[in-house]
């Protein structure tokens, strides 16, 4: 055993550690030591967002001690950032250990003086968000790992505005955290509570989902549709606490949660993946959608942020739209639909990332709505709402990784409120004759055919992580001119925050904060962005292509065309 590592057992073995953790570490050292070692070889790190990582001891792992350490840390920034009285609230969704975090999290906060709103029972992460802007608290955290497989956890971050952290107080709890050497340095609070926490719920969950309803545009359409055919499940997660209710709020009677998948549970029996993107954890859903003949099918992830939804394609055939073309119909539906109901204002705003498709973009300057892009992420789509406030007015935000903002009222992705507005979407298409998948083909005649498809490489090994810097590298050292015979007419450098022609050696200054990014725009319109994972040795590859779709006729024959533009793209770039 490295001799590093075994000094950090040691410490555990004598500190102030509970016996089941000391146990729990003798028993590795006797029957798993290659296991023992990864729990300690390194501290989980506090990242931008929190903490993320497999559940067990260690200081590699998510439990009691890393988890309350890191509250420490945080709790002393926000004493830090805002004199007098601190608040903070606090969620969990339904991971195994995630109450026991929750509270864990709550203890130490009261313990800090810091005045704790908890959630009686798990509840959706956007809530969370919601609340901490409504009981106008300096902080709050979310006990999630998000759509990650059973055996992780996790703990987000947010500031006063309901985003999670952005600079500079990202990196100034990480400084923070980063001070707690030792549990000796963490004030615990009582086992059995502190004062200073506020159990919070119902009244709550009331004034959240009022906010929902009040995003809906065509409340007399669902009247009319209400019997439109739902089907959703919520993947074992927290999504069964609110949306059911939030459907019937807005109206729809005919709604059917997957059996197998409603009670919420850790261990997500029925997926591999709790993750609505993955066909295998939506095949429930997509089954009995057939058999009952739905309109629509959704699903949320564990912690109700990300969403999916399954429609009919022209041969009857169920299937998946990917979180690009979701958030095409969303971000269209809500310019097209305040236009007609004579509420758009001349302000009006949406926000996209770097790597969500450009069609969302060509939809909003034919419609002369200000569209803005930022870093992957929402925390960026709510920093730009907070620069903007006041001079314009937001929509609409969303990114390729299923996730969508609507309204201002909160500042993190929400599955709630984007299920509710995608099914009164579907009644709006039905009361024109026409199902979603229709509406999103008549949207790539009128727009143009934009097709997204994406790639992830993990590199293995220790030396992963730098077989991934050297790729970069290379690409910023000797980028192509051009790629799959279009030429590369801007390299974006996000890092760098240069832009620069490869044809004409022209550059100008990329205005958004730096980040690892480098992105090939061509000059047939499509683009392709090489983004590494800070954390993994990974890079995720996204690839833009599109071209005209005359009318629906022609879509199979251009939907094989641009699949095969992006396998030469793919071919090209030799990944």
């Amino acid at each position: 055993m490295d001799a590093a590592i075994q000094a950090k057992i040691d410490t555990w073995l004598s500190g102030n550690f509970d016996p089941a953790t000391k146990d729990e570490i003798k028993r590795f050292q006797r029957e798993n030591p290659d296991e023992l070692a990864d729990a300690f070889y390194q501290n989980l790190e506090f990242g931008t967002g929190g903490l993320r990582g497999l559940m067990g001891v260690g200081t590699n792992r998510m439990n009691k001690y890393t988890v309350g350490m890191a509250t420490q840390g945080y709790a002393n920034y926000l004493k830090q950032s805002f004199p007098g009285e601190v608040s903070v609230a606090i969620a969990h969704d339904s991971r195994n250990n995630s109450r026991f975090f929750a509270e864990t999290v709550a203890n130490v906060f009261a313990a800090n003086g810091v005045k704790v709103y908890l959630f009686e029972a798990l509840r959706p992460t956007p809530e969370l968000s919601f609340a901490i802007r409504e009981l106008k608290c300096q902080g709050g955290v979310v006990c999630t790992a998000s759509h990650n497989p059973k055996e992780y956890n996790g703990y987000k971050a947010y500031w006063n505005d309901g985003s999670q952290l952005v600079p500079p107080h990202d990196k100034n709890v990480i400084k923070e955290v980063d001070k707690i050497a030792s549990v000796d340095d963490v004030n615990w609070g009582h086992p059995s509570g502190e004062p200073g926490i506020t159990i919070i719920g119902k009244e709550m969950d009331e004034k959240y989902m009022g906010m929902v309803k009040g995003l809906s545009v065509y409340p007399e359409i669902i009247a009319k549709h209400k019997n439109l055919k739902i089907v959703y499940t919520p993947i074992h997660g927290t999504g069964i606490t609110l949306l059911p209710q939030v459907l019937k709020k807005f109206g729809f009677e005919n709604v059917h949660i997957v059996k197998e998948q409603m009670e919420p549970d850790g261990n997500f029996p029925t997926v591999a993946y709790p993750n609505p993107e993955e066909s295998e954890a939506m095949s429930l859903g997509l089954q009995l959608s057939e058999k009952l003949d739905a309109d629509i099918l959704c699903g949320t992830d564990p912690d109700a942020d990300r969403i999916a939804i399954g429609v009919k394609d022209f041969h009857g055939k169920w299937m998946l739209m990917n979180g690009n073309q979701t958030a095409v119909l969303a971000f269209n539906y809500l310019i097209e639909a305040r236009k007609a109901k004579g509420v758009a204002q001349p302000n009006d705003m949406v926000i996209t990332t770097i790597v969500t498709t450009p069609m969302i973009d060509a939809i909003a300057a034919k419609n002369n709505v200000a569209c803005y892009r930022v870093l992957t992420g929402f925390k960026w789509i709510a920093e730009l709402i907070r620069k903007k406030e006041g001079k314009e007015n937001y929509i609409i935000g969303g990114e390729e990784s299923f996730g969508l903002m609507i309204g201002d009222k909160i500042r993190d992705k929400d599955g709630i409120s984007a299920v509710a507005l995608l099914c009164e979407m579907a009644a709006y298409e039905k009361e024109k004759g026409r199902s979603l998948y229709e509406k999103m083909i008549d949207l790539y005649v009128e727009y143009g055919f934009y097709k997204e498809h994406l790639i992830s490489i993990t590199k293995k090994g220790m030396d992963g992580q730098q077989q991934i810097a050297a790729m970069m590298e290379r690409y910023r050292a000797d980028p192509p001119k051009f790629i799959n015979d279009s030429a590369v007419v801007q390299l974006l450098d996000y890092e760098l925050q240069k832009g620069t022609n490869p044809q004409t050696g022209e550059q100008w200054k990329i205005e958004l904060p730096k980040s690892n990014v480098l992105q090939f725009i061509l000059a047939d319109g499509s683009s392709i962005s090489a983004r590494p994972s800070g954390t993994e040795p990974k890079i995720k590859f996204y690839f833009s292509v599109n071209t005209n779709l005359e009318n629906a006729n022609e879509f199979d024959q251009k939907n094989k065309e641009l699949d095969d533009k992006i396998k030469a793209v793919i071919a090209d770039m030799k990944l």
